[in-house]
């Protein structure tokens, strides 16, 4: 492999003041093995469990091919009720997942299976909490989040196989102009470093979540995942401190998202082949003038 990743820190608890000082201000991702040991969701979330509070509730489905480029980011490749797609994750590798699912709004009652980490930072977005589910096999696309959140990411279920690169790497790593994703042209578990020669000496992290961990990523890290087991998560986003890291988010949502999404509907396929050449070309620029420093 051309990155060199680094293991994650990982701690049982963690006191606020700890959390702050190596983790929230330097913007240091972490995992926290024991925060959801006083969760109900951690021993009542079983997939039985969620089929009965959820039910056959459609649910719109993705995989792991290349985004159309006549489609705004994020488009579904099929849809299937909720319960089916459940016994589907757990009879048989797919790389179907359902993204950012927002299970609260069909099961009200699963909030009060958790508990916001307000004792570690306050800024959540109570109103955001979402799930992610994949199957073996599934895997989420190399970006960062758009509107830039601290994400704790609660992993429930199975194993998760999670790589982080600070937001410092995004050119090396071949970001696309006006987006937050990386170019989809390479394997990240196994680049060609001869093609994507940029992607050589890119330091990461790299941590496998198990059922109950909770992963502490800082706002505008990069992350690609992928399940090794049918399994699934919980994101609890929470807005950072700092007024210009704010700005950075309404102005990605406006620009990364509405006009890049506008200019994919009107030019489809020639202007994502001009930005993955100009991903190309700022990559290369990058490598050969030895950044980030």
């Amino acid at each position: 492999m051309c990155f060199i990743l680094n293991p994650i820190d990982t701690v049982g608890n963690i006191s606020p003041e700890d959390f702050k000082k190596n983790y929230l201000d330097p913007r240091r991702p972490l995992v926290i093995k024991g925060l959801t040991k006083s969760w109900p969701a951690r021993e009542k979330w079983t997939p039985e469990y969620l089929k009965q509070v959820v039910g056959n509730k459609v649910v719109p489905l993705y995989d792991n091919s290349k985004a159309d480029p006549s489609k705004p980011i994020n488009s579904s490749a099929t849809e299937m009720p909720f319960d089916e797609y459940i016994d589907l994750i757990r009879s048989k590798p797919t790389e179907l997942r359902i993204f950012f699912f927002n299970i609260f709004k069909q099961a009200p009652q699963l909030l009060d299976d958790i508990v916001l980490p307000k004792d570690l930072m306050g800024g959540f977005l109570e109103s955001m909490p979402a799930m992610f589910f994949g199957g073996s096999n599934s895997v989420t696309f190399l970006h960062y989040d758009i509107d830039l959140p601290h994400i704790f990411h609660t992993h429930f279920g199975g194993r998760k196989h999670v790589i982080l690169f600070e937001n410092k790497w995004k050119r090396r790593l071949y970001c696309i102009p006006n987006a937050t994703y990386a170019l989809e042209d390479y394997d990240v578990l196994n680049p060609d470093v001869k093609k994507f020669p940029a992607l050589d000496g890119v330091e990461g992290i790299e941590v496998f979540l198990e059922h109950g961990d909770t992963l502490f990523m800082p706002t505008g890290y990069w992350h690609w995942m992928k399940y090794v087991d049918g399994s699934y998560s919980l994101s609890l986003r929470a807005w950072d401190a700092s007024i210009t890291r704010k700005a950075a988010s309404l102005y990605n949502l406006a620009v990364k998202g509405g006009v890049d999404s506008a200019l994919k509907m009107v030019f489809k396929g020639k202007y994502a082949k001009y930005r993955e050449g100009l991903a190309v070309k700022w990559a290369n620029r990058e490598l050969a003038a030895g950044k980030p420093f």
